[in-house]
């Protein structure tokens, strides 16, 4: 059986171009023409990947342990998710952590005095190279929006403050479909939270 370890290594590139430029959105879509190694006879196959900055998410737990909640309008399944506190790495060498700080205050007007990163995944790597960045937050207090103007779908979005064990079935049922909900909520479960 092999390591039970994820691996880096590129497998070899014989072309790549860019698909999608992205039109100014967060996303590019490049198409690559690969190679398995080791295997330089064969003829290259096509695989489209996703190009995404990445993203900070928070589970913000207040001294009541009640996880706070934005209720937010995603037209790709349309629907409004319930989701957490998130945000894009989208600022050259910001580090995943100062995204989530500034994330947290600007969609809730709040800060965190302890942070737990919980976890880095990708959130689907059959074609995106996303990788979310999961922080629980504690010890939390009130400090204002900033110049943060909310536009879009943001300026839509709701708050609600939702007890953890609450949250935690809903996930378990099934009731919220969110990924990077559903992962935050079970990480910190793992870790003791609620428990």
């Amino acid at each position: 059986m092999p390591e039970l370890a994820d691996r880096r290594g590129q497998w070899p590139v014989a072309a790549s171009r860019t698909a999608y430029d992205g039109g100014g959105w967060v996303v590019k879509v490049r198409e690559d023409r690969i190679r398995r190694p080791g295997h330089p006879e064969d003829e290259p196959f096509t695989r489209l990947v996703v190009e995404h900055p990445g993203a900070a998410i928070i589970l913000a737990v207040d001294d009541d342990d009640r996880v706070l909640c934005v209720w937010q309008y995603r037209h790709a399944v349309a629907r409004t998710l319930v989701q957490l506190p998130a945000g894009l790495c989208d600022v050259d060498g910001e580090d995943a952590a100062e995204v989530a700080k500034r994330e947290l205050a600007e969609e809730a007007g709040l800060e965190a005095q302890e942070w737990t990163h919980l976890a880095s995944t990708y959130s689907s790597p059959g074609f995106s190279a996303e990788q979310s960045h999961f922080f629980l937050a504690r010890d939390l207090r009130e400090v204002g929006r900033g110049d943060f103007t909310p536009e879009h779908e943001e300026a839509e979005m709701e708050l609600g403050w939702v007890p953890f064990a609450e949250l935690h079935e809903a996930v378990a049922s099934g009731r919220l479909a969110d990924a990077h909900l559903a992962t935050a909520v079970l990480l910190a479960r793992a870790r003791g939270l609620g428990g």
